[in-house]
């Protein structure tokens, strides 16, 4: 494994960055070699010592393992419990964490023309740090990305700027979108201006095209991570979360990102067409899953009525599978057929995910793909 440091993103680079070495992040789309993801059992934020949750995330590891290698990192003391439940050809690893959000403590990957692999390294903070972050400390799940570029022998390149993986979303074809409540929070980078993250963005990611949506979705924990709002299905293409309901919040975001997307063009001159996926619920926390969860003052707190950040955007596009989540009964089966038809060559999975919900995100929040180093060859 080769790291470098990457100050140059603001202060003037002293090493080729990423992009200039003709790295570039690969669509989500684009084939895997492999998926990661991490054990849940903070008992301050999944409630009966993760038991539930746990039988969620194995359903999407088993589901996104018909078409890729999956790899389940583990805290030691969870690791037998852990090898025992996941299915055989799930490959379990010890890789410590202080939670289960593997999107956005993971390695964000990066693909060479040539064949080579490699990972960017950003800083992270528990979506907040002191100001509004959701737990503490972070100290173990600042350390996996170093850890994953350890085990897979790729060079990493260590930028510091706080990003997490779910903030951003990639066409593969040089545009990226994201959102300036997340990206422009001051409890992520304070002293950086847009134009300052653009160029981070472009250096590191090799993008050209950047697209800003205002906010995420409406009480989203993460300050609005893209992810759970508008994601590439396809060059081109995107999905977005929507609402009809004129009194809901969610209905004024999705407006607003509706006109920025229709006003816009990629990378590549292309108008974007826009898939509305309408959201769950909206869903609430009831009383009975309210209890059984450790209440600690440095946790985010899980109470009776909060409204959940419910998304079918939050999915996971596998190498012929898409996993989404099973939230709404009344709505499943009208989501599950739209992203069916986004995805004609793919059979998609329903996965029961309420109680990944219940923890403040959902299936591509606890996924990261490894792209394919033969695909950044053709």
């Amino acid at each position: 494994m080769t790291t470098r440091n990457l100050p140059g993103a603001l202060e003037g680079a002293c090493h080729a960055t990423p992009a200039e070495q003709g790295f570039s992040m690969p669509a989500e789309f684009a084939p895997h070699d492999a998926c990661w993801m991490l054990w849940p059992q903070r008992p301050d934020n999944w409630r009966y010592g993760a038991k539930p949750a746990q039988q969620a995330f194995i359903e999407v590891a088993t589901a996104i393992a018909e078409s890729e290698t999956v790899f389940v990192g583990v805290n030691d003391d969870q690791y037998e419990n852990a090898r025992i439940q996941l299915p055989d050809h799930v490959r379990v690893v010890e890789l410590s964490s202080n939670d289960a959000w593997m999107r956005d403590v993971g390695p964000t990957f990066l693909t060479h023309p040539d064949g080579r692999l490699a990972m960017v390294n950003w800083e992270f903070n528990a979506w907040g740090g002191l100001d509004g972050g959701l737990y503490f400390p972070w100290d173990k799940d600042r350390r996996i990305r170093t850890k994953v570029a350890e085990l897979l022998g790729v060079e990493c390149f260590t930028v510091p700027v706080m990003l997490e993986g779910g903030a951003i979303h990639v066409d593969g074809e040089g545009t990226l979108v994201t959102t300036e409540e997340c990206l422009l929070n001051p409890n992520r980078n304070p002293d950086m201006t847009k134009a300052e993250m653009e160029q981070v963005l472009r250096d590191t990611l090799g993008v050209k095209t950047i697209i800003w949506l205002p906010r995420g979705c409406y009480q989203d924990e993460t300050d609005g991570h893209v992810d759970n709002l508008c994601c590439f299905v396809a060059p081109g293409e995107v999905a977005l979360t929507w609402c009809d309901d004129p009194a809901d919040p969610q209905y004024a975001i999705s407006r607003e990102a509706l006109e920025v997307l229709e006003s816009t063009k990629d990378a590549q001159g292309r108008s974007l067409k826009v898939h509305k996926l309408l959201q769950p619920g909206p869903l609430y926390i009831a009383e009975d899953e309210a209890s059984g969860i450790d209440r600690l003052h440095h946790s985010h707190p899980r109470r009776p009525g909060d409204r959940m950040a419910a998304s079918y955007v939050n999915f996971y596009i596998g190498n012929e599978v898409v996993v989404m989540p099973l939230l709404d009964p009344a709505l499943d089966d009208a989501a599950s057929a739209i992203i069916q038809d986004l995805f004609p060559s793919r059979r998609v999975v329903g996965v029961p995910a309420r109680e990944i919900l219940l923890g403040g995100g959902n299936i591509h929040c606890i996924t990261q793909q490894q792209p394919s180093r033969a695909a950044s060859r053709s």
